[in-house]
């Protein structure tokens, strides 16, 4: 399967909760870089965007708001809950990878769904707090730091 074919089939999982909260596919195209065949696309509404790459899996997820961007697993360790966090799962059928994103989502991003914004944006102040810390201060730092 291509691609695009697996971003097909992997948005009839996602479509469910973000269609639901006003979000509308935006189809990103496909084709081929060094790294193989890929396909792209974003989930948007007003000044929310949720950014999906797939090449062999479902790899990139990046989520836009207010002109801030933070990666899924930024997001997840920013809310405190990376440990329970279902993506990346690094499965074996790419198509999992969807369901474990369709979790997070509708367990962990209520406000980026449907809420104001301001808990993403805290989380994202919190995510470049930590990018700027060096390596062994982030090692002695929690990992959830929302508690």
């Amino acid at each position: 399967m291509t691609p695009r074919k697996y971003l097909e089939r992997g948005r009839l999982q996602l479509d469910p909760i973000l269609v639901k909260n006003g979000f509308v596919w935006e189809d990103g195209g496909d084709g081929k870089s060094s790294g193989g065949h890929f396909a792209r696309g974003a989930y948007a509404r007003e000044n929310r965007k949720l950014e999906l790459h797939f090449r062999h899996s479902l790899g990139l997820v990046t989520y836009h708001l207010a002109g801030r961007k933070m990666s899924h697993q930024e997001f997840m360790t920013s809310l405190g809950v990376a440990k329970d966090a279902r993506y990346p799962g690094f499965r074996d059928d790419p198509l999992e990878a969807f369901a474990d994103l369709a979790h997070d989502l509708k367990y962990y991003c209520g406000d980026f769904l449907f809420g104001k914004g301001e808990e993403f944006l805290l989380c994202c102040q919190r995510a470049e707090e930590r990018s700027s810390q060096s390596g062994y201060a982030r090692m002695d730092s929690p990992e959830d730091e929302s508690a």
